[in-house]
């Protein structure tokens, strides 16, 4: 395989160069403990202030409502945990039936041992009702956690609106931004928001770390315990380099979100439109306008997402299916089937997704090979008159 083209962005991001450039001395010379006594390890602290401060910038947030954890599922699972930890007296969770794992494991988990779970359903656009979410919040609710973005569709929900209505009701809300970060601005300043979770490697930064963002205020337990890190919120020693590389990452994110919201969005359009034009049977999964700006969900009828990217690999195209088949499952994802997505057409769902890294040229080379794939492919499904 000769090149790459690398369009499964959901999935996890090249390290910027620049972010490898940033960390590289605390894997080598600076690999001092913060939190030692000395000053070979006491100086890397101002580092981590430093990082703390610029996902602040990136989130509009204060920097003491940061905390640096080693992933986006870390962070969900702290939020939910440590909201419940905090208030016993509260035994009901809500969140969507379109989550990522990270959060649906997490809340059903909590439900096994006692708690009301209510999980929201959304629209053929992949959007939940605002009227059903308002009736079930109620005084004996302990958390609403609803995702910022879809990983899968990029479809986005009305956060503001959604924090509105629980924070009306006095109930803490979390929102899985894990996607949201560094592609469309965001100012929690301003926000209803409780509690937000980041991860690095989704920005490119490297896999490893992520944050969770707690506003001043909120309650909530530490999901990690044994040290005082983290202004003893979250126990562990901190992983240097890769807080660094985050802080680096928040700041080119704060240079380019304009280009996502353009660029990227352009050549998103174009790779979609095209694939739409030209491929029979596809279709687009969900809200065509209120969406991340990379990224386009399609649904081929009559054919596997799993031979489409076998076929799109054989080019050193990077894509992903929206099928769970690859897990030894037969049911499509479970966001597909949320939304209603005809089973004859979820098993057939690939998602592209772009970053500021990706070409015209690429595009172009992909708009090429999609047709050709998707014929070969109905041609043998028996299932295609």
């Amino acid at each position: 395989m000769s090149k790459v083209i690398y369009f499964d962005n959901n999935a996890t991001t090249k390290v910027a160069d620049e972010v490898f450039e940033a960390m590289k001395p605390f894997l080598t010379d600076l690999y001092g403990n913060p939190s030692s006594m000395h000053t070979f390890g006491g100086q890397v602290e101002k580092y981590i202030r430093h990082s703390r401060e610029a996902v602040a910038q990136l989130l509009g947030c204060d920097s003491s409502e940061i905390i640096f954890t080693s992933c986006g599922t870390e962070s969900d699972n702290a939020a939910i945990k440590g909201v419940l930890a905090a208030l016993p007296e509260k035994k009901k969770i809500i969140t969507t039936r379109v989550e990522h794992p990270a959060v649906l494991a997490t809340c059903r988990e909590m439900q096994s041992l006692g708690y009301t779970l209510i999980e929201l359903g959304v629209d053929k656009y992949g959007q939940i009702d605002l009227k059903e979410l308002k009736s079930q919040v109620d005084e004996n609710t302990a958390i609403v956690s609803i995702m910022y973005a879809n990983n899968e569709t990029g479809v986005i929900f009305p956060i503001d609106k959604i924090a509105e209505i629980v924070k009306t009701k006095g109930i803490v809300f979390h929102t899985d931004a894990v996607q949201a970060v560094g592609k469309i601005p965001l100012n929690l300043s301003k926000s209803n928001i409780d509690l937000l979770s980041l991860s690095g490697h989704k920005l490119h930064a490297p896999k490893g770390v992520g944050v969770l963002y707690i506003k001043k205020g909120t309650r909530i337990s530490p999901f990690l315990v044994g040290g005082h890190q983290e202004k003893s919120r979250r126990a562990g020693t901190e992983n240097v380099a890769g807080i660094v590389a985050l802080g680096k990452a928040s700041e080119l994110a704060l240079k380019t979100i304009n280009g996502e919201n353009t660029k990227v969005k352009k050549l998103r359009d174009k790779l979609e439109n095209e694939i739409l034009k030209t491929c029979t049977g596809a279709m687009l999964n969900g809200d065509k306008i209120n969406r991340l700006p990379n990224t386009t969900n399609i649904s081929f009828e009559f054919i596997e997402g799993e031979a489409i990217l076998l076929l799109l690999n054989q080019f050193g195209i990077c894509a992903s299916s929206g099928s769970a088949c690859t897990s030894g499952s037969l049911e499509p994802s479970h966001v597909m089937r949320a939304m209603g997505v005809p089973f004859t057409a979820a098993h057939g769902s690939i998602r592209f997704s772009l970053s500021r890294y990706n070409t015209e040229d690429e595009v172009d080379f992909v708009i090429e090979k999609m047709p050709a794939i998707v014929n070969r492919l109905r041609e043998l499904s028996p299932f295609v008159k």
